[in-house]
């Protein structure tokens, strides 16, 4: 069952491939003088947007029958888990507007979402007895779908802003759009680079004192930047890269130096990616796929972003705030213990809020809403990345 898991999700990762080969071959005939095979072509690419949906929910199905509870435990689980709540808004958004340039940015997504969760280990393992309760269900997973709407939003803003900022000279927008763009760069550049080390199976192993001053061993499946604190490298192969140097203190969660290190890849080698992404076009990429966008209707992706967030925001409160509360007053016996998962929870629900206070009292339409559409969902990509990769809290086991 675990390998027919398995199978799927890769499944689900090809077509969604394929889905934005041809989603691409429907923008190019619906910007060229062809445009009576735009229909064809659209739902064609909407076809295998269903199938790669099919088989990535497939895939959760499988896991969860494998592993006896919802696959959203670890990293690895919710990360992919998120991946597919964001491919089913894009489904919907879909057969209500029919705008296939809402594909081309929504495939991709799905694709390094699930090429990025294979940076975690991909083993099922039993729950944890904080997880073993049916609040795992109810919280994590209404959480995360609240999280895939209010991405959608992010998708619709960012094409609004491609669409319509000046790429023609130098600006403030022009850099801050390019930095969310090599952000996205980095998450393709650390899945491809976990991708070839995997293939040569790579794997150094330390000795070091874990959080709960018990001696433990943390196996690395990247090249080591950065070794656990006070850490020992065991591996028989002592010409093996690295350690640079070692985590703080502090940072001793169970997994966090690993996780650290693979953060750190993930800069350095999506730096690479995006610079040489920049050498081949010799622009902004921003500017490269601007041309693509000539036909889009910037008001209509202004209004498709607004109706995510109004949808997204309220069932990200249930999950990520109520929900939550609850359990933690009945696991821990409080609802609220300033957990940096907490606290950024509870940030993002306040920035959403904002968005909308802004967005209906002060007319805070178009261009500036699309802005803090990118911000609220860079607030949520750092909730799930840096908090759960670097910072050690209650929440550090996921």
């Amino acid at each position: 069952m675990v390998e027919l898991s398995s199978n799927l999700l890769l499944a689900a990762f090809f077509i969604y491939i394929f889905a934005t080969i041809t989603f691409s071959i429907t923008i190019y005939y619906e910007n060229s003088t062809l445009g009576n095979k735009t229909k064809r072509w659209g739902w064609i690419s909407f076809g295998l947007a269903c199938a790669g949906f099919l088989a990535q929910l497939g895939y959760f199905v499988t896991r969860w029958i494998a592993a006896g509870h919802a696959p959203v435990s670890n990293m690895f689980e919710y990360t992919t888990f998120l991946g597919l709540t964001i491919i089913f808004a894009f489904l919907i958004l879909y057969l209500i507007y029919k705008k296939p340039v809402l594909g081309i940015f929504s495939m991709p997504v799905g694709i390094v979402i699930i090429a990025y969760a294979s940076v975690f280990p991909r083993e099922v393992t039993p729950l944890i007895p904080a997880l073993q309760t049916y609040w795992l269900h109810i919280h994590v997973i209404t959480t995360a779908i609240g999280q895939g709407i209010l991405g959608v939003g992010f998708i619709a803003g960012l094409i609004y802003l491609i669409r319509v900022v000046d790429q023609s000279k130098r600006s403030k927008q022009t850099f801050w759009l390019e930095a969310v763009i090599y952000s996205v760069t980095c998450a393709v550049a650390i899945a491809i680079t976990v991708g070839v080390f995997s293939l040569i199976n790579y794997s150094v192993t330390f000795n070091w004192i874990n959080e709960w001053e018990v001696e433990a061993q943390l196996e690395y499946e990247l090249p080591a930047i950065v070794g656990p604190y006070e850490g020992e490298l065991i591996t028989a192969d002592q010409n093996r890269f690295g350690p640079l140097f070692e985590t703080p203190g502090w940072m001793n969660g169970v997994e966090s130096p690993r996780k650290f290190n693979t953060f750190l890849w993930s800069i350095l080698s999506g730096s690479i990616l995006y610079l040489l992404l920049r050498f081949i076009l010799r622009r902004r990429i921003a500017a490269a796929i601007q041309p693509i966008l000539k036909n889009v209707s910037p008001q209509l992706f202004d209004e498709v972003s607004y109706r995510s967030i109004i949808i997204g925001f309220p069932v990200f409160t249930l999950g990520g705030l109520i929900f939550a509360m609850i359990w933690a007053q009945i696991a821990w016996t409080r609802f609220w213990g300033w957990d940096p998962k907490e606290v950024w929870a509870l940030i993002t629900f306040l920035f959403y809020a904002a968005y909308l206070h802004l967005r209906l009292s002060r007319g805070w339409h178009g261009e500036k809403s699309a802005w803090l559409l990118v911000i609220g969902f860079g607030i949520i990509m750092f909730n799930l990345l840096f908090i759960n990769l670097v910072i050690a809290g209650l929440h550090s086991y996921a």
